[in-house]
């Protein structure tokens, strides 16, 4: 999504601009040669990344073999810092010019890696405004470039429309219900989150629910699990995920950027996380930053609920959205901050990451 919204600014500035790398088909439909299909990097965690080492290690190999004997004007890594980064101070040991897409969360883990991250890469866009001072302290060129996010939504999003086109009741209190769009997210948070919803439904009858699932196969599996609450009445709907948040009063859900979507819809929100025990054992010892969900990192303090691991039980995600129903003093702090951050990151995102990467490598041919 990044890339496609990139290459078709770079494009109005450069229609004969050529395009390969690796990509999916928003890209793909901006001009990219896919010469990998992006389905072979689209690994997350600890350990799957380990199994497909081979394999992952193979394909950086082709592209530095193909980009070292022809070299491109600007090679971009978009995200995947262990899988680009590399490649890029390859490249740039080459003479190629790199910039690289989404700053490596250097502020909550691993901040050793900004020595690499200085050889790897000519400029660094982030999409959020406190990540630059951090590669300025490091004399990395950096630019905030904003988050299409807050070009796409609208800072005052039609609740009303959202409804009618969901189906649900005009004038009920809803409640949304997002427990990730992974498999195992869906394994470990979407139980908790239904017994929550069974918890908020006993306080106030009248509750409404919607969840909408990431995939054909995420539905299967909540559709599989709601048979168990048949009262409930929950809503499933497939994808449609900004739908369900700009159509509810409060919402609950898995700590990522769906956290940040809920944000720019101006909608309360507990933030909720499980994972393994393992993952989760080895995620305390290297995370830094007090936080995890988004809006709380880019206010600079608690601003949503997060409960995490053993903290997300069912009655505590019941207790902290019921005030978020009320609309009292905790939901006016949350939505007058989710506005100042809308209007923080809402910097054109196309045109300003364009901008930057054309006058590096103007600068550079200069």
């Amino acid at each position: 999504m990044l890339g496609a919204r990139l290459l078709a600014a770079l494009r109005q500035r450069f229609p004969d601009l050529v395009v390969e790398g690796i990509g999916g088909p928003l890209m793909e439909a901006q001009g990219l040669h896919s010469i990998v299909p992006m389905e072979r990097l689209s690994v997350m965690g600890f350990v799957e990344p380990l199994r497909r080492l081979p394999e992952l290690l193979r394909i950086r190999r082709a592209l530095f073999d193909r980009f070292s004997t022809s070299p491109p004007d600007l090679f971009l890594g978009i995200d995947s810092p262990d899988f680009n980064l590399g490649l890029e101070r390859q490249l740039r040991a080459l003479g190629v010019t790199t910039a690289h897409l989404v700053s490596p969360s250097v502020w909550a883990w691993r901040r050793g890696r900004l020595r690499g991250i200085k050889r790897a890469v000519d400029l660094m866009l982030c999409l959020f405004p406190f990540e630059t001072s951090i590669y300025r302290q490091h004399d990395i060129p950096a630019c905030f470039v904003g988050h299409p996010l807050a070009d796409e939504i609208p800072l005052r999003p039609d609740r009303e429309a959202a409804r009618q086109s969901l189906g649900l009741p005009p004038a009920a209190r809803v409640v949304a219900l997002l427990p990730g769009s992974r498999a195992g997210e869906v394994r470990l948070l979407a139980p908790p989150f239904l017994q929550a919803a069974a918890l908020l439904r006993q306080a106030e009858p009248g509750i409404a629910f919607v969840m909408p699932a990431a995939s054909a196969a995420r539905e299967a599996e909540l559709d599989q699990l709601l048979a168990a609450y048949p009262s409930l009445g929950v809503i499933l709907v497939r994808g449609r995920a900004r739908e369900a948040l700009a159509a509810c009063d409060a919402v609950l859900l898995a700590s990522g950027t769906a956290t940040l979507e809920a944000a720019l819809l101006k909608r309360p929100m507990v933030v909720a996380y499980r994972m393994g025990a393992l993952s989760w054992a080895l995620l305390r010892l290297l995370v830094k930053t007090p936080f995890a969900a988004l809006p709380n990192i880019l206010a600079g303090r608690a601003l949503v609920p997060e409960l995490l691991q053993r903290a997300a039980t069912p009655a505590a995600m019941a207790a902290a959205v019921q005030p978020l129903l009320a609309g009292g003093a905790v939901a006016r702090d949350q939505l007058a901050a989710f506005e100042d951050i809308h209007r923080e990151l809402n910097r054109g995102f196309g045109e300003c990451a364009a901008g930057a990467l054309a006058a590096l490598v103007a600068a550079r041919r200069g």
